[in-house]
């Protein structure tokens, strides 16, 4: 009885925690409720939890009553009880409540959601835009790590949304004019905060109304800015061939979702002075005259459709599934290496956790026989197949591989875009579910395109399960970057009195490393004949036991892996303890007198 009666109260706070959810978004966003109550009833809770956390999250940013130290701690506390509230099943805060049983019963992955906090948490000092480049990074920065999540979600529910290569920048442009919308009809929020959410190029081709928009003056330099920029937004979310190729459902949502932004902006361009003064949204009239086809439609195609999948119940935890999980079918070994050889046997304990590889020499390789050097890097991704598929077979836990570094920037334009074209298809055509792979990034986005940054995080998350080995993909990676980034977050936790300086121990700048749970490297092998570690993993290949080949690294393959390793595990590691000295047998002999 006890127990019945403990799962009812939870069950009661549960449902309170996403009605709470629900109020938030029905009050504050009613354009955006609009468009969530046309999509199948099962997930509905679900965009609730997930709008709400993020704007809980916003308001802890932007909150005017508290200085930028104060709004920098409440946020990273704030997030940092998320991650406890999950790893627990449940929260006392209804938010968190909602958002941790959305993420568990969907399978979401938070770690993608963790970009937007970051990004939020890089705003508690105030956000300015010079050009709309700028204001379009930081709009992907807050915003698509959700559409992400919430693409997931909707193929977790059986309702897949194809995405098409080819219309990738409409896609972004799209999610641009969602949030150039927003950011006009919540205008006069902003202004009360003293925040201008516009790039300065556009204001600047207004003389005078930055400065009227700042002193709540509607003047007529301030009316041609909105006009300018609905016209904008209208341009952007007006891509009619967005619809091509996308199912029934889908299709209506997404038409009435733009139907409605655009009958927003129609409401901006007619609020005149009062845009300035409180959030615009349009009239119930309108939005009942938008959504009424738009529900009748919506539901007969789930009747026609049906949408597969109820998740009324949680999966179970992470740590309750197999040890192997594939999502697409069951692990396969890799194929074996054409001479038919065999990794060597090893016993209990000689195999290292960590192996970390610099590979060194594509555009030698290349040069020597009059190639491009983009040739060398492609031969060189042949090589990568195989030295992973040595590892799988070796039966290695941890495999890092030095795919970009931070001066590799220096090269041509023309071979870093080549790079960067060869990861790309790389990422998109490697099963690595299939044998059992987590694949994970480690680097800075900065500078990356972000097709090639979608496809990194697209594969981490889609392998975020498996157990077999985890591959991790250095790309536009610096470790004194990442030690400087740490050092950053460090200082300013004890500057905001999050921790005592004085009681400062390695694993708490461990903590903010990129991957924090990443083990110590135990072997860090480097190709092409140069004897340096070039700014590879500074922190964990402290104690790593170094191994050079002279080969350039497309002439190599598994084999090579496999006497590395085999290498390693003739070295005696001391960690700056004395060696042992056997002891001597003692002798039968009676003492001389």
């Amino acid at each position: 009885m006890p127990d019945r009666l403990t799962s009812s109260s939870n069950e009661r706070a549960l449902r309170a925690a996403y009605r709470h959810c629900r109020r938030a978004v029905r009050r504050r966003n009613p354009v955006e409720y609009a468009v969530m109550q046309l999509t199948p009833p099962a997930l509905r809770p679900a965009w609730w939890a997930m709008w709400a956390a993020f704007a809980a999250a916003d308001d802890i940013a932007d909150d005017p009553g508290a200085d930028r130290a104060e709004r920098a701690a409440r946020l990273h506390a704030w997030t940092t009880w998320l991650d406890s509230d999950l790893a627990g099943g449940r929260s006392d805060d209804p938010v968190r409540h909602a958002l941790v049983d959305t993420v568990r019963r969907w399978d979401l992955d938070l770690g993608t959601l963790h970009r937007s906090f970051t990004t939020l948490a890089a705003d508690t000092g105030g956000r300015e835009f010079a050009t709309w480049a700028q204001w379009s990074s930081w709009v992907r920065g807050t915003n698509h790590s959700w559409a992400v999540e919430g693409l997931h979600l909707l193929a977790h529910a059986g309702v897949h949304i194809p995405l098409w290569l080819d219309r990738t920048e409409s896609y972004r442009r799209y999610l641009d004019g969602l949030y150039l919308t927003d950011t006009l009809a919540d205008l006069g929020d902003d202004l009360s905060r003293g925040e201008l959410l516009l790039p300065a190029d556009a204001l600047a081709s207004f003389p005078g109304a930055e400065d009227d928009l700042r002193a709540g003056r509607y003047t007529p330099a301030v009316r041609d800015l909105v006009s300018h920029l609905t016209g904008r937004a209208r341009h952007w979310l007006h891509q009619p061939e967005l619809l091509g190729g996308l199912p029934p459902g889908p299709a209506v949502v997404f038409d009435a979702a733009t139907r409605l932004f655009l009958a927003r902006l129609d409401a901006v361009d007619a609020a005149g002075g009062k845009l300035l003064h409180q959030p615009t949204v349009p009239s119930r009239v309108t939005r009942w005259r938008l959504l009424a086809p738009a529900r009748a439609q919506t539901a007969l195609a789930r009747r026609l459709l049906s949408c597969p999948v109820d998740h009324r119940t949680p999966p179970p935890p992470a740590e309750s599934r197999g040890t192997v999980v594939v999502e697409s079918g069951p692990v396969t070994s890799p194929p074996p290496h054409p001479s038919g050889a065999r990794p060597p046997s090893l016993a209990p304990g000689e195999l290292p956790r960590h192996v970390a590889v610099i590979m060194d020499g594509n555009g030698r390789w290349a040069t020597q026989r009059g190639l491009p050097r983009s040739d060398g890097h492609r031969e060189g991704s042949t090589a990568v197949r195989e030295v992973f598929r040595g590892a799988l077979e070796l039966g290695l836990p941890y495999l890092t591989l030095y795919s970009f570094s931070t001066e590799n920037w220096k090269r041509s334009t023309d071979e870093v875009s080549e790079l960067f074209a060869l990861c790309r298809e790389e990422l998109r055509t490697h099963r690595f579910a299939q044998y059992g792979v987590r694949a994970r990034w480690a680097g800075s986005p900065e500078g990356l395109p972000e097709d090639l940054v979608d496809e990194l995080l697209r594969v981490q998350h889609e392998t975020r399960h498996q157990t077999r080995l985890t591959l991790t993909l250095c790309l536009n990676y610096g470790g004194r970057a990442e030690l400087t980034r740490a050092a950053r977050a460090l200082a300013h936790r004890a500057a905001t009195g999050q921790i005592d300086p004085a009681r400062i121990h390695e694993a708490d700048l461990a903590a903010q490393l990129s991957l924090p749970d990443l083990p110590d490297v135990d072997l860090l092998w480097r190709t092409g004949g140069e004897h340096r570690v070039s700014n590879f993993l500074p922190w964990h290949a402290a104690y790593a036991e170094l191994h050079f080949t002279d080969a350039l690294w497309p002439d190599t393959d598994r084999r090579d892996l496999w006497q590395a390793v085999t290498a390693y595990t003739r070295r005696q590691r001391r960690y700056g303890s004395a060696p042992r000295v056997p002891e001597q047998p003692r002798s039968s002999a009676p003492a001389p007198v």
